[in-house]
């Protein structure tokens, strides 16, 4: 187990290091730089002199491989850079944000957990009858629905209409419901197909007819033994939309102005903050690798006759 756990953080090193390389080339070859955008928000006109002067001491007339490995030797002792916009370290931003996010992202899973398993659940007993096609019908349609479509309905609805809930903003459990809601729309909907389509492939197998000459009831055999089978296929599913979400689920943040990671990212594209996208890259990609680790391991827990490395029990 350490020696899988060590040969996939080796393994990862290498990305990390072009993903990283790839996104400050992207910031090297913006025309802009970050003396005129720091006058440029202070709504001065730098002398010409005085900005090449700035960038002289900055290092930003090196070459792109010196300012990289510059960039990177920051970065590997904590320091991610200064936010051009903000004036405060990228590592501060991010601190502030990640808490928002972490909140919108427990309440979205906790919503999904409990309506998509029961859900797909009920589907697969129910195969073929109303309730069935019923579901299915309304997790298509959530699918189909942009998130952003859905999330102005529901603010239209409960904000604009019944008064209930507060359109925008972040902060207490009244502005978490409409962007939790709007993102468990839409990953319910993909995950109550999911569960069912797993469920019905294990309810064919030969232990179910087993278990119920053995004298154990339908419903018992479907908890103990189907759905822990099936939730083996969704994991790695669930797994990444666990990943995307603590990445700041960018659309649904910026349409309710709640202040988590993804918006921080939009709005740090729309300034040209490039140490602000820079942090950001690197914390998608820590995110997804401690993700996909995660799963890889929950796959010996959920079923023992997995083994690491290939070898089977």
């Amino acid at each position: 187990m350490k020696k899988y756990i060590i040969g996939r953080i080796l393994f990862v090193i290498p990305i990390m290091l072009v993903l990283s390389f790839f996104t400050f080339s992207l910031s090297y070859l913006s025309p802009s730089d970050p003396v005129t955008l720091k006058y440029e928000r202070m709504g001065a006109v730098p002398d010409k002199e005085q900005v090449e002067k700035l960038k002289e001491e900055m290092g930003l007339n090196d070459p792109l491989l010196v300012q990289y490995g510059s960039w990177l030797g920051r970065v590997l002792h904590g320091d991610l850079g200064e936010s051009y916009y903000y004036g405060t370290t990228v590592w501060q931003q991010i601190t502030k944000r990640v808490p928002n996010t972490l909140i919108l992202t427990a309440a979205t899973l906790l919503l999904t957990i409990l309506l998509a398993v029961p859900l797909g659940v009920l589907c697969a007993v129910c195969q073929n009858r109303w309730v069935d096609y019923l579901l299915r019908f309304i997790s298509f349609f959530g699918v189909s629905m942009p998130s952003f479509w859905v999330g102005m309905l529901l603010m239209y609805a409960f904000g604009v209409k019944l008064k209930l809930l507060p359109i925008m903003g972040s902060g207490d459990l009244k502005h978490l419901i409409l962007p939790a809601v709007t993102l468990a729309f839409w990953m319910t909907s993909i995950y109550v197909r999911r569960v069912r389509g797993s469920m019905l492939e294990e309810m064919n197998q030969d232990y179910l007819t087993g278990g119920l000459a053995l004298g154990y009831t339908k419903a018992h055999i479907i908890w103990t033994q189907v759905l822990p089978n099936s939730l083996l296929s969704v994991i790695t599913m669930f797994g990444m939309s666990i990943g995307s979400l603590l990445g700041g689920a960018t659309i649904v943040e910026t349409i309710f102005e709640w202040q988590g990671v993804g918006k921080m990212a939009v709005e740090a594209i729309s300034i040209k903050d490039f140490p602000i996208i820079q942090g950001y890259v690197l914390w998608m990609a820590i995110i997804y690798v401690t993700i996909n680790l995660l799963v890889d391991l929950s796959y010996q827990i959920l079923d023992p006759r997995i083994r690491l490395g290939g070898k089977n029990a």
